[in-house]
C-alpha cells in the first residue's frame, strides 16, 4: 500500500444521529466504522488521526416528534449546529474533517459548518437517492430525505440556524452519482437546478471514471469541495447494513474506483459517511467497506 507522509490530518466527528431515518439503528453506525479499524486504517496512510468523539444528539425515546412533515427537526438541527461548529475547527484547524453518520440529514451540519468557514462550495453526493424532498414534498417527513434540498437553501426557513450558512452549496457545482431512486417531487426540482446527476443507468453506459472525471470537473472551484458517501449508493450485495437499501448500486471495485479517483483528484479536503446501521447489517460488513472506502479516498492503493 502507498503511504502518504505529511498528508493532511483528519479529524474524525462522529453524529451518532437516528432521527432523521424510518428505520432505528443507524445512530450506531459511527461506533461501527470505528470498531472497523477507522483510526488504524488512515494512520498506515501516514495521516495523523484524531477522533474528536461523537457530538451529543438527542434519542427518539426522549423528544417530541414535532410536526410530522419535518419529524424531529429541532433536535435534527442541534447535532447538526454541533456539527458545524467542529467542521469549522477543523477547517480552520487545517484538518480534513471526516464527518461519521448517523443518518443523511448530518450533511446539513457538515455542510453549513464547510460554508461557515470557507464559504459555499462543490459537493459530490454519492447516494441512492436525492436527499431534495422538501417538507411539502417530502412523503414520510423524515428529514433524511431532506438535507441536500436544505443545504441549497431551499427548504424553508425551519432549516435556518445562527450556527451555519445557507445557502450552504453553490447549486451550479453539485453533482449527484449513483441516483436510482428519486421522488417526484425531486426529479421536478433537479430539472430546474444547475445540478449535474448521473444516474445508475449513467454510470452503466459511461462507466465509472468517465463519470467521476466529470462530476469531479463540475464540483472544482472557490470554496470547499466536499464528499458525501451514503453507504446505500452501493448495491445492498455489497453494503446490506443500510437502512434504505435499493438494488443496482455500485459494486466493490466500482465504488473503489469512484474514492480512488476523488483521492487522485486533490479536490476533496472534506468527506462523510453515512446511513451505516450495524442492526441491519452482517457481521460489520458494511462498517468495514466504509472504512476501506474511506481509506481509497484518503490515498490508499494497490500498489
Amino acid at each position: 500500500m502507498g503511504v502518504q507522509r505529511n498528508a493532511q490530518a483528519v479529524a474524525v466527528i462522529g453524529a451518532a444521529l437516528d432521527l432523521g431515518a424510518g428505520r432505528r439503528g443507524v445512530d450506531m453506525g459511527p461506533s461501527a466504522i470505528r470498531y472497523a479499524g477507522l483510526e488504524a486504517r488512515i494512520e498506515g496512510l501516514g495521516r495523523r488521526c484524531e477522533d474528536w468523539g461523537n457530538v451529543v444528539t438527542a434519542v427518539a425515546e426522549a423528544s417530541a416528534v414535532g410536526s410530522e412533515r419535518t419529524r424531529f427537526l429541532p433536535q435534527i438541527k442541534e447535532t447538526c449546529e454541533r456539527v458545524a461548529e467542529l467542521v469549522a475547527r477543523a477547517v480552520e484547524g487545517g484538518f480534513l474533517p471526516l464527518v461519521l453518520g448517523g443518518d443523511h440529514s448530518v450533511a446539513l451540519g457538515t455542510l453549513g459548518g464547510l460554508a461557515k468557514a470557507e464559504g459555499p462550495g462543490g459537493v459530490l453526493w454519492l447516494d441512492a437517492h436525492g436527499d431534495l424532498n422538501r417538507p411539502e414534498t417530502s412523503p414520510t417527513g423524515n428529514v433524511h430525505g431532506m438535507p441536500l434540498a436544505a443545504a441549497l437553501g431551499l427548504a424553508g426557513p425551519e432549516f435556518e440556524s445562527p450556527a451555519f450558512r445557507l445557502p450552504a452549496v453553490d447549486p451550479a457545482r453539485l453533482v449527484l452519482v449513483g441516483v436510482r431512486a428519486l421522488d417526484e417531487a425531486e426529479r421536478v426540482l433537479l430539472a430546474e437546478l444547475d445540478a449535474l446527476v448521473f444516474t445508475m443507468s449513467d454510470v452503466d453506459r459511461l462507466g465509472v471514471e468517465s463519470v467521476m472525471r466529470e462530476s469531479l470537473e463540475h464540483v472544482a472551484g472557490d470554496g470547499y469541495v466536499h464528499v458525501s458517501l451514503d453507504m446505500d449508493v452501493l448495491d445492498p450485495e455489497m453494503a446490506p447494513g443500510v437502512g434504505t437499501p435499493v438494488r443496482g448500486g455500485l459494486s466493490y471495485r466500482e465504488a473503489h474506483l469512484a474514492m480512488e479517483l476523488v483521492s487522485e483528484s486533490g479536490l476533496a479536503h472534506s468527506l462523510e459517511v453515512v446511513e451505516v446501521n450495524p442492526i441491519l447489517d452482517r457481521e460489520n460488513e458494511t462498517a468495514k467497506l466504509a472504512v476501506e472506502l474511506v481509506a481509497s479516498a484518503l490515498g490508499a492503493r494497490i500498489l
